[in-house]
């Protein structure tokens, strides 16, 4: 299993998510999941070998910005309205009615337990995996757009050479800089 982390992966339109990560996806399931708590939004998409099965991306303020595909199994409940977003008002204000018929991120918890087998926030099924216990046995951080790996290696080889031998100073009583020998 491979997972990208990466805050342009974000996207509103989960459909449009960049070529390159659809194409390496050849041959296996992909998963796009976002939320973000502060605005309520969710976004998440499926490919199979690289067709794109489901992507839905909502929040109160847009509505719904993308819902293409049939619904998956883990949505029915909340389009059937059998889990209704149980919005608590702040104290002193009226409720007023949510912008949605459910909650977002109570659809973003049960997509990622469906898709991807865990949740990050509410009470923990028998069956989901800690996430907590999973060891991390390295990881890689570079930029699909960035330089090749090995040229910016070199690159870097040559302007290490390129630099002069370290200097050295000390402080002499009166506070000036003395250059001195090595170490």
């Amino acid at each position: 299993m491979e997972v990208i982390a990466d805050q342009e992966v974000m996207i509103d339109a989960p459909s449009q998510l960049t070529g390159h990560l659809v194409a390496a996806s050849a041959g296996r399931r992909l998963v796009l999941h976002a939320m973000h708590s502060v605005v309520d939004w969710l976004a998440f998409a499926v490919w199979e070998d690289g067709h794109l099965v489901r992507s839905l991306s909502l929040s109160p303020d847009n509505g719904i910005i993308e819902n293409i595909g049939e619904p998956l199994p883990f949505e029915l409940p909340y389009w059937a309205g059998d889990r209704p977003a149980d919005v608590i008002p702040w104290p002193g204000e009226e409720a007023e009615p949510y912008a949605l018929p459910f909650h977002p991120l109570d659809l973003g918890e049960d997509a990622l337990r469906a898709l991807c087998g865990f949740i990050q926030e509410g009470r923990p099924e028998p069956d989901d995996v800690d996430a907590n216990a999973l060891k991390l046995y390295g990881f890689h951080v570079r930029n699909p757009q960035g330089p090749d790996p090995a040229e910016q290696e070199a690159e870097l080889r040559r302007a290490v050479e390129a630099m002069p031998p370290p200097r050295f100073y000390t402080l002499s009583p009166d506070g000036s800089l003395i250059e001195r020998e090595g170490l």
